[in-house]
């Protein structure tokens, strides 16, 4: 397996070494570690040197647009060019749950985003919350040959397909583990399965059995285990082509 979206570099209580080892106990071979600001990226950095099977990705979170310089572009680009294992611009997007009073600065720090991910040719990893329509437009506008993926997909089946449609992958996470996760779950169900990429978002939305603990790229597991048993097939499948669609999307 592989979690491609884990922010091991946030999770408190345990190191990055153990946590790594953990995941690769469970059968989590790779890690991605996405970027949410510019504090994280020689963190990240230093986590792909030291490990492996440890990938990156940079860019800036919508949450912390008001931090934007242009200098960052100039940043992401050495560092991306000089660490082959810098293998996506991320997370970036459009978030409008906690504070509606700069999306307009959000949406043009996003098209600034999606243009540099064109330039080095490197994939897309989208933070879409309540902002479905400006984030679909915004992509379709602006996004010039990027492999695109919809980070901890949140929308309804609907908009899954329209999201396939475009050929965009959709990250699932551990929400798809809830009870009370019918949407997600009807996603799981309906959208094809080598369209699907594994994550955890550790250390937030822990899946079930650890629902409501600190969560690491170990428990990626659970995720595919419930994944199979909504779409009444093998975990191993499930395990098999969702690497397999990883592989092929961040080049691994």
């Amino acid at each position: 397996m592989i979690d491609t979206h884990t922010h091991i570099n946030m999770i408190e209580v345990t190191p990055a070494d153990d946590i790594i080892k953990n995941a690769g106990n469970y059968g989590v071979d790779k890690l991605i570690i996405p970027a949410a600001s510019t504090s994280d990226f020689d963190t990240i950095i230093e986590l792909t040197n030291k490990h492996e099977n440890v990938y990156g990705m940079l860019g800036i979170h919508p949450s912390e647009a008001k931090e934007w310089t242009d200098d960052i572009i100039t940043r992401i680009k050495k560092l991306a060019n000089k660490n082959k294992k810098i293998v996506a611009i991320g997370e970036i997007g459009l978030d409008y749950y906690w504070d509606k009073s700069f999306n307009d600065l959000q949406k043009e720090i996003f098209i600034k985003q999606i243009k540099l991910a064109n330039e080095l040719r490197l994939p897309i990893d989208v933070h879409d919350r309540d902002a479905h329509k400006d984030t679909f437009d915004i992509l379709k506008e602006y996004n010039r040959g990027s492999i695109v993926i919809m980070h901890c997909f949140s929308g309804s089946v609907e908009f899954a397909k329209e999201c396939i449609k475009e050929g965009w992958y959709l990250g699932i996470g551990g929400v798809v583990t809830f009870k009370n996760a019918i949407k997600m779950k009807e996603v799981a169900r309906a959208v094809p399965l080598e369209q699907i990429l594994l994550e955890t978002d550790a250390p937030y939305l822990t899946p079930v059995p650890y629902r409501g603990k600190e969560n690491q790229p170990a428990y990626v597991k659970f995720v595919a285990e419930e994944i199979a048993r909504i779409r009444n097939t093998t975990f191993e499948e499930i395990d098999e082509i969702t690497t397999q669609n990883a592989k092929r999307v961040f080049n691994i």
